[in-house]
């Protein structure tokens, strides 16, 4: 069996949790790891795998089949996604909801130009919680959709946090408000705003002399990330950051509240709900496998940008279509 061989683009803890992913899928490889660092400074885990400077990366286009983008969806994916679309069949995580149709259009004209299949947005949010919520949309049409993220830590929310001039570490929090939960669990269908559903709670290191006051309102007003919610900023030391805040916890649920009947009599609750020990490890098994639809997809002529929705559950599977049918169906 020829195995898909996968590149990773950044080597953080999405980066590394993709290496570990790829070890647990028999049918794929990590081919090659591209990094902003000095690559002979980046000591990754799985060995005699080549390690490259990011520059170069044109360079190996034959020793891809798909090439999986780990960095942040705040400054790196936009500028890496059609980029390297045109290059590369691709997968990422981009994760910043407002602008997924710009980003679409974007990776999808690269994609397009260069042939290849890119699956943008894939993780738990978007990604799995979108497709229970188009599932909810489609089974029960008259009802309410409701999404609720934590406790846990959002990777993309703490890269913005770090990414704030004057910072040099930082957590991020996303918490919900419980009376709101409690509200759509009763079957009250509430009409809740952004700030009703959520708090953020950060935890900042800033550097020695830096204008605290400065950072603590720019983060609380940075658009699609904190300024539609009541937020937190706790300054702390990095050893307090390193010793309370080290995991990378996460979870969340999807809940569609519905009415069915001649009369809209009867109720109907469905939720989804997710527990994850570690955020990056579970997004990145995602990510894995993701990458087989997209070398599925490539392998029958499909190029182009696409998302969860446009993909079949079955390519995501390295079980054939008898082997689903008879265990999972």
């Amino acid at each position: 069996m020829n195995k898909i061989r996968i590149g990773i683009v950044g080597y953080g803890n999405l980066g590394r949790g993709t290496e570990l992913a790829i070890r647990q899928n028999p049918d794929t490889e990590l081919s090659c790891v591209f990094t902003r660092r000095n690559p002979s400074d980046l000591k990754i885990l799985t060995e005699g795998v080549p390690v490259y400077s990011i520059s170069d990366i044109a360079e190996h286009k034959n020793d891809v089949d798909v090439l999986i983008l780990c960095g942040g969806s705040a400054t790196d994916l936009p500028v890496q996604g059609p980029q390297l679309a045109e290059m590369f069949c691709t997968i990422d995580s981009f994760d910043t909801h407002a602008k997924i149709p710009q980003y679409f259009a974007a990776v999808d004209e690269a994609a397009k130009k260069g042939g290849n299949v890119s699956i943008i947005s894939v993780g738990w949010d978007p990604g799995m919680f979108s497709i229970m919520r188009l599932y909810g949309n489609c089974v029960l049409p008259d009802g309410k959709d409701y999404t609720f993220w934590g406790k846990g830590i959002s990777q993309g929310h703490s890269d913005a946090i770090r990414r704030v001039e004057g910072v040099k570490d930082g957590k991020q929090y996303t918490i919900p408000v419980e009376a709101a939960v409690e509200a759509v669990r009763s079957g009250a269908d509430p009409e809740l705003t952004t700030r009703q559903k959520h708090l953020r709670e950060c935890f900042v290191v800033a550097e020695e002399g830096a204008d605290l006051e400065r950072i603590e309102n720019e983060i609380k007003n940075m658009p699609n990330y904190f300024a539609d919610y009541d937020t937190i900023v706790h300054f702390i030391s990095q050893e307090e950051l390193d010793r309370d805040h080290s995991g990378i916890p996460h979870g969340g649920f999807v809940i569609r509240s519905g009415k069915t009947g001649e009369n809209r009599e009867t109720s109907h609750i469905v939720e989804y709900n997710i527990k994850l020990g570690s955020n990056p490890e579970f997004t990145s098994s995602i990510l894995v496998a993701y990458a087989r639809a997209a070398y599925r997809l490539s392998k029958e002529g499909v190029c182009g940008a696409k998302t969860v929705f446009d993909i079949a559950p079955a390519y995501l599977s390295a079980k054939s279509g008898d082997e689903l049918r008879a265990s999972m169906l």
